[in-house]
């Protein structure tokens, strides 16, 4: 029998408030504190103008290793959206194979350009109106717009002055209750374990073969709209993670012209030094997860078994869900 095949999530949500008294402890504590809690006293904050070119943005979102920034039209005056590293992954996929337009070509384009006269062909999925929260909201609302719109990342815009004063993102909600949510009571539920509380995506899993191309995991990122790939054998074993962030570097590196690169070669050429994948098992408790995404400063956690077969995923936006939205009965 699967692992996992007695897992309902529906009923483990309800079971989860039905046991313990204290499931909304997280909750309330999450509305008691505003988006400028969360704010770091000091932190780095990077602005692109849309007139900047494309390769220049990308190139500094890994000079500066950051997933993403803001866009500000000096025409309007006011900020417009987002540059992430999506764009970045839909343009490469939508143009490597084109006989139409070179990769060479792209980079002269400039932002404006690039999120115009182009976004109709290669970013149809992506929203590029601009969601933002103000930093008076509770952390509450901005785990729902984050989970409700499926972003990673929600600039913190001063009302008055319209200046973006924070990216707020999963990680750093998850730090801020880590560290200040130990003044709370400890809700039971942190000591029942993953596979228990059945938090986390446990099947149909979306992974890359070792042996696949750079392109095919393009390809499974813009279908599937994962933000990390496990990277595993022929038995299924992971042996590496390859995320988002990751294909970022082909523009610093300029290295968009082989995505015919298997993806053992594509781990082996990334420049950032990375430690191996962080695993979890379905044993471990929600408190030992916690702790070691925090601890790891990472965005999610690979479930496998004793044979380092992938048999899920644990990502933030699932604890923050779990933990948050969840007792108060909202299921995005």
């Amino acid at each position: 029998m699967d692992l996992f095949s007695q897992v309902s999530f529906p009923e483990k949500k309800q079971d989860m408030q039905e046991q313990d008294a204290d499931a909304t402890v997280y909750m309330n504590f999450m509305k008691s504190h505003s988006c400028y809690d969360a704010i770091p006293t000091s932190c780095k904050l990077v602005i692109f103008d849309t007139t900047l070119q494309v390769e220049k943005a990308f190139f500094a979102l890994v000079a500066n290793g950051l997933r993403a920034a803001p866009l500000w039209d000096s025409k309007l005056q006011r900020f417009v959206g987002m540059l992430t590293i999506t764009d970045f992954i839909n343009i490469l996929h939508c143009y490597y194979k084109s006989p139409l337009v070179q990769m060479c070509e792209l980079e002269s384009h400039k932002i404006e350009t690039w999120r115009g006269d182009f976004q109709n062909v290669y970013l149809q999925c992506t929203n590029h109106v601009l969601i933002s929260i103000s930093p008076e909201a509770s952390l509450f609302d901005a785990i729902y717009s984050l989970l409700k719109y499926k972003i990673h990342r929600l600039p913190v815009i001063d009302p008055q002055s319209g200046n973006v004063l924070h990216i707020l993102t999963h990680k750093r909600i998850l730090k801020f209750l880590h560290i200040f949510g130990k003044k709370v009571p400890k809700p039971a539920f942190m000591g029942r374990t993953i596979q228990e509380l059945g938090i986390g995506t446990f099947r149909n899993i979306a992974t890359v073969p070792q042996t696949a191309t750079l392109y095919d995991a393009l390809s499974i990122f813009v279908e599937r709209r994962v933000s990390a790939l496990p990277v595993v054998d022929e038995q299924g074993r992971v042996v590496s993670l390859y995320s988002r962030f990751d294909v970022i570097n082909l523009a610093a590196q300029k290295n968009y012209n082989n995505l015919d690169m298997t993806m053992g070669e594509a781990v082996r050429r990334r420049w950032c030094f990375v430690e191996g994948v962080i695993k979890c098992y379905p044993e471990e408790t929600l408190e030992t997860i916690i702790d070691r995404l925090v601890k790891a400063e990472v965005h999610r956690l690979v479930l496998v078994d004793r044979a380092d077969v992938v048999r899920g995923i644990v990502s933030l936006s699932d604890l923050l869900q779990a933990m948050v939205l969840t007792p108060a009965e909202i299921d995005l």
